[in-house]
Order: structure tokens, then sequence, then C-alpha cells
């Protein structure tokens, strides 16, 4: 007898101080924590075909709700069979709730109770978003992690903005919860991630935690950073907040980050990562390798022909040089974008794969300590 996969179950198998390792099972398949979740914002991550970014060692993508609304749209994509098959990706996906894109548009948008009234960066068409309606759009999609509506406001706004924006945000949480339960087939497959709010502010976290916890998530991301705030400003909301959610759930920081923010956040307790940096940097001539970041514009790799990252395993440190890496990048080609994304997202899920083995030897402070080193030592 066959045993059908669970819609949503995840397992811690091994702690290291706060960091833990483990694996979110879902019908599409299994997704290894520490998860690095690489970003295809309109059905694609940039200059990657799926089956290559699956290569990488990626277990799950992350799509962009706002931008799929607008083109080519929800309601199309159904049509077509839904996201996964439109993007040849049969692993899981999560979708934000577009939220975010929304407040970014702050001269373009009209927030309410209700929700967000905008106006399209492609053609000035109106548009109104809010928890209902985010939960229809990434339905479908068909997403198989769908993340709560809530507002993210900027960390340096007074605190009682910040507060008043926290609860909308949990009065959101709430009619996203309702909305996604009533999905019917969607609601059996899929899960549903809250939003915890409350920018620097250790009350307002603590009350938006409890909030959450009270409505009840499959898991909880921690939103509100990586706007600005900086690395040490950061660090110090991880050192609480991942504790003030439910040890038994994934924990999800919101679009983070380098390298070193990774290793920080999973010392302190954070599952799960989405972030434009790797492919971004890629297609602007940067690339990230043990020893730190490397500008391939530079004129110094212009006769070089050691590999990118001599103890990086990926195809391109395998097959190019330095010296054509840097050629490619000068010469605005594409295959240089393409090989160097490839490289940033394999040495992301290496990061990944390294992380997960530490934890699982209780070794996890040692290695954090010694990949800073490195990695922000000479170049």
């Amino acid at each position: 007898m066959t045993t059908m996969p669970p819609r949503f179950a995840f397992t811690v198998h091994a702690r290291s101080g706060k960091a833990r390792t483990g694996v979110i099972a879902m019908k599409r398949g299994s997704i290894r924590t520490p998860a690095f979740m690489p970003v295809g914002t309109a059905a694609t991550v940039k200059a990657m075909k799926p089956e290559t970014v699956r290569e990488t060692g990626a277990d799950i993508l992350l799509g962009n709700t706002y931008h799929l609304m607008l083109r080519p749209g929800a309601e199309r994509v159904a049509r077509l069979g839904g996201l996964h098959r439109f993007m040849n990706w049969s692993r899981p996906i999560l979708t934000d709730s577009g939220g975010y894109q929304v407040m970014s548009l702050s001269s373009l948008r009209k927030i309410t109770e209700e929700g967000v009234t905008f106006a399209s960066h492609l053609d000035g068409s109106r548009h109104m978003l809010s928890p209902e309606r985010s939960m229809e759009i990434q339905r479908l999609l068909g997403s198989d992690i769908v993340m709560a509506f809530d507002e993210c406001p900027r960390a340096d706004r007074p605190r009682d903005e910040i507060a008043r924006s926290m609860a909308m945000s949990m009065r959101w949480a709430r009619r996203s919860r309702d909305a996604f339960d009533a999905g019917g087939q969607h609601a059996e497959d899929a899960a549903l991630f809250g939003i915890q709010q409350g920018a620097l502010d250790e009350g307002l976290r603590g009350e938006s935690a409890g909030a959450l916890r009270e409505i009840g998530f499959d898991g909880y991301a921690i939103g509100g950073l990586a706007v600005g705030e900086g690395q040490e400003a950061m660090f110090g909301v991880l050192d609480y907040a991942p504790g003030q959610l439910p040890d038994d759930r994934p924990r999800y920081l919101m679009g983070v980050g380098k390298p070193d923010d990774l290793v920080g956040a999973v010392l302190r307790g954070v599952d799960m990562f989405d972030c434009v940096l790797p492919t971004r940097s890629g297609r602007n001539g940067q690339a990230f390798t043990w020893g730190g970041a490397v500008n391939m514009r530079n004129a110094r790799h212009a006769e070089d022909q050691a590999p990118l990252d001599a103890k990086c395993g990926c195809a391109v440190c395998g097959t190019y040089s330095r010296a054509y890496l840097h050629h490619l990048t000068k010469a605005g080609e594409m295959l240089g974008a393409m090989l160097l994304t490839e490289h940033n997202l394999s040495f992301y899920q290496t990061l990944m794969a390294a992380m997960r083995a530490a934890i699982a030897e209780d070794r996890m402070a040692g290695f954090a300590v010694d990949f800073v080193r490195e990695y922000k030592g000479a170049r």
C-alpha cells in the first residue's frame, strides 16, 4: 500500500545550540532545513533553467504574488495548469503575499483596513490587494506554501506607527487564515505561514508572535528585517524573535541575505531563507566564494587561469577560469551572467548543506566562527 505524502510536516533531526536541522515534508517533495529558496519572481529564476536550479541543490523556489498577478495574471496561470506546470518546476513553491512589493510603492498605493489599492508599475492600472484576494491569487497559482497578507513598515518609523501597522497585519493574518481555510482542495494540499512584525521592538514582536500563535499557522516568518537596518540590528532582533515563535514549526527569515547573514541567522534558530542577492549579483558581475565576495570586473582577473573558487565543486568552477568569466562580464555577454548566477546559487546551497552537517555534528558555533573569519578575511 502506497502512503501519500503529508500535506505539511516539519521534523527537527538535530540541534546545535539554537540552530537546528530537519526536513519539511510536503506532497511535492521534501525540503531540507536550513533551506535557501532561490527567488523566481516572474515564474523564472533569472538566467537559470529550472532543471539547473535543481542541480544546484535547491529543494524549493519562491514566486512573487504581486508580479505574477500583474503579468501574466493568476487566472491565466491557473488556466495553463498552475505555476508548477507553467514554469516546469515540479517541487514545492512558496509564494509571498504581495504585501512587501505593494508597500514599496509608496507614491502609488493607499492603505485601508480592507487592504491596499495600488497602481501597477507596468501600465498604471488600478488594483486592490486584500488578505482574501492574496489568498485567492496564491490558490490560483497553486502555491505549496502560502504567505499571509501583511504590511511591512520601515524600521525607522515611530513606534506608535509600527504598533498600528503590526496590529493591522495581525487582523489581516486572521482574515488570511479564514480565506485560506475556505480554499477547498488547495487548503488540503498547501500550507499557510503567518508573518511576525514589529520592526526592532521586542515587545511589539512578542505581541505579534502571540497573535499569530493564537490564530495558528503551519510555519512562521520573521518579517520587517533586511530593510536597511544593518546586520547588527538584525542579529539583535534574531537573538530573541525566533524564540518567540513555536519551536515545532519552521521559522522563515524573509529577504535575507548575504552569506554571513545566513550563517548568523541559522546560529540564532532560523530554518528558511530567500533572497535575490545571489542571482542579482551574478547578473552584475559579483561572485560569492568561501573567501568572500569577488568582483569579476576587476582587472586582476584578466589573466587568472585559476577557478573562481578552488574550494567550490560546482560545474562552473570545474570548467571555467576567472580570466574567461572576467572577459564575459566585461564584454556584457549573457553567458557571464548565467555562469556567475549558477555558481552563486551553487555556493549558497553548498553553504546550507555545510551548515546542516555542522548542526548534525553539534559544531555549528565553531563552523560560524571559522566561516566568518575566512569570508571576511583577505580576498
